[in-house]
């Protein structure tokens, strides 16, 4: 049985949750079921879609006459008479599957031109930074690009199977008819897996060893995709536990692989590692680009269906782990006790009010953007919009505010970190207060709320690297691994208590009052922005170095 977009959230019942009955379902009018996409005159096909409901039997005689009744004096006044009489009592022009193919069309056209718009901003300024910028001494040497070129070899092939899934990971789980409650908890295993494996990812690579590490990420990542294929749920959230992992590898294994060998085998300058990570920075920003449109063909355009880009990663994943395999050599390091490491990082965390005020807004500003991540497409999906194209977008507007970062940090303009962080909270602030509007039921506006999610990501493009900038800053290095890992903890148990609040919730009040709690957060947020721009204000150590000095090695 295919179910269309229109026919998918008619098919909810509006979305009333678990075992409770929605009128249309118990309707006989064949008009209703075409407008669902729903045919019912093969009864298995009536069967399945009782038995995913809830619903164990057909509505009743009666049921459907007072559902009949209901829904025309809604339609127009007078429809309840209209019904009682038997005559016609719906009109298509006001029915929310009118709604969808006249708003369908625009959020495609919006998608797609945001798109275009943004690629060519983000083109732009990038080549004008090219002719501007002189050839350093790291880039002209032949032995460190081998090196280089065989780091990224593997790494972008890891990055653009990570990228791959995302479009379309909320899409599989409705594709698969879980609903919106059922799919929060599918999230929140992922965060509690991420969480839980980042917390001794460190001391497992340590112990594997960093190339073993990496290899062990694309068998667990190409595991996870594996489970996408089954409609099992219990499978499911197997997959996530083992994403959850891959994640933790992936932000910690390659990193470590490449600083060691770079320092201890080839013995190159340490200070060409952050032009290496900048030069990852941006490229993972054009492979997430590139990874939307890949996943919107061959899902959408192809018609291969939610579930193809993740049958697409896998190869991605295998060739990833033959190349570390082939050209890379393994390395070690001496392994530092886990509980020694999270008190060092508590004591540093609490010994330095600029460390705590910093934590505070990684918590709160991080654990909104999880739960964005969450609810982007349940937002948009129904409007028609292009899952893949909308990611990229996201993903240009992120790499348009990476731009800007080195525009304004740039020996032109030379703003400060602090600065741009403080704009960065600011537009997420105005962009979530925008979507508690965007989002009102009845009133959805999902240009709006598209653009509000545009700014979103721009704002995580100047956030990510003045937050890795100031971190670096504040942070002693000894202790960088400790205090991130208590960053961590509440920044992913706000993220997960969004998430079941969302879950406990009606689906059409829900998602506006999350964005509601999201703005409340992220006021909480700029509050201790404020905090750290006071005590560092008079702060010369974090104020960015000229051009010349330092390259900046934003975050990934």
């Amino acid at each position: 049985m295919e179910v269309t977009e229109v026919g998918e959230e008619a098919n909810r019942g509006d979305r009333l949750g678990f075992g409770r009955r929605c009128c249309s379902l118990g309707s006989s009018s064949p008009w209703l079921y075409r407008t669902a996409g729903i045919f019912p005159e093969q009864g298995t096909e009536e069967k399945k879609i009782g038995l995913y409901f809830g619903v164990a039997q057909q509505a009743s005689k009666s049921q459907r006459s007072r559902c009949h009744g209901r829904a025309a004096s809604k339609a127009r006044p007078g429809g309840a008479t209209a019904a009682a009489h038997g005559r016609p009592f719906l009109t298509p022009p006001r029915c929310p599957e009118f709604r969808a193919r006249v708003v369908g069309p625009t959020m495609l056209v919006t998608a797609y031109l945001a798109f275009v718009g943004l690629l060519a901003s983000c083109l732009g300024l990038e080549l004008s930074r090219c002719r501007a910028k002189p050839p350093g001494r790291a880039c002209s040497n032949p032995s460190f690009l081998r090196f280089q070129l065989d780091f990224y070899q593997v790494y972008f092939l890891a990055l653009a199977a990570d990228w791959l899934q995302a479009p379309y990971l909320y899409k599989l789980y409705q594709h698969y008819y879980f609903l919106e409650g059922q799919i929060a908890i599918l999230y929140v295993c992922g965060l509690a897996s991420t969480v839980l494996f980042g917390l001794v990812a460190s001391s497992l690579v340590d112990w594997l060893g960093r190339k073993n590490s990496c290899v062990l990420f694309s068998l667990t990542y190409s595991l996870c995709c594996l489970t996408k294929l089954s409609q099992d749920y219990f499978v499911l959230l197997v997959g996530r536990a083992l994403g959850g992992l891959s994640t933790a590898l992936l932000f910690s294994a390659f990193e470590a692989w490449y600083i060691h060998e770079h320092v201890e085998r080839h013995d190159f300058p340490a200070e060409w590692i952050p032009a290496t990570f900048a030069r990852a920075a941006f490229w993972n920003h054009v492979l997430a680009v590139v990874a939307g449109v890949t996943a919107e063909a061959v899902a959408s355009w192809i018609g291969l269906g939610p579930v193809a880009p993740f049958v697409a990663a896998i190869p991605l994943l295998a060739l990833a782990g033959a190349l570390a395999l082939r050209n890379w050599g393994e390395n070690y390091d001496r392994q530092r006790a886990f509980s020694r490491t999270c008190a060092g990082g508590l004591r540093c965390l609490l010994s330095d009010r600029r460390v705590l005020l910093l934590g505070t807004i990684q918590a709160l500003f991080e654990s909104v953007i999880f739960i964005f991540v969450f609810l982007w497409t349940p937002v948009l999906d129904p409007h028609g919009a292009p899952l893949g194209i909308v990611f990229s977008s996201f993903m240009a507007a992120s790499l348009l505010g990476s731009s800007l970062y080195r525009i304004a940090t740039s020996k032109r303009y030379h703003l400060q970190p602090m600065h741009l962080l403080s704009l960065a909270v600011l537009i997420v602030v105005f962009s979530l207060f925008m979507l508690t509007f965007s989002t009102s039921p009845g009133q959805e506006s999902p240009v709006e709320s598209f653009i509000a999610f545009l700014l979103i990501e721009l704002a995580c493009g100047l956030y990510f690297p003045s937050m890795s900038f100031l971190r670096r800053k504040v942070i002693p290095e000894t202790e960088q691994a400790g205090v991130l890992n208590w960053f961590r903890v509440p920044l992913h148990l706000l993220a997960c208590l969004g998430l079941l609040v969302l879950h406990d919730s009606d689906r059409k009040t829900g998602t506006r009052n999350m964005f509601s709690i999201c703005s409340a957060v992220m006021v909480m947020a700029l509050l201790a922005v404020v905090g750290l721009f006071t005590v560092v204000r008079h702060d010369a150590e974090l104020r960015v170095p000229s051009p010349t000095e330092e390259p900046y090695a934003p975050e990934l």
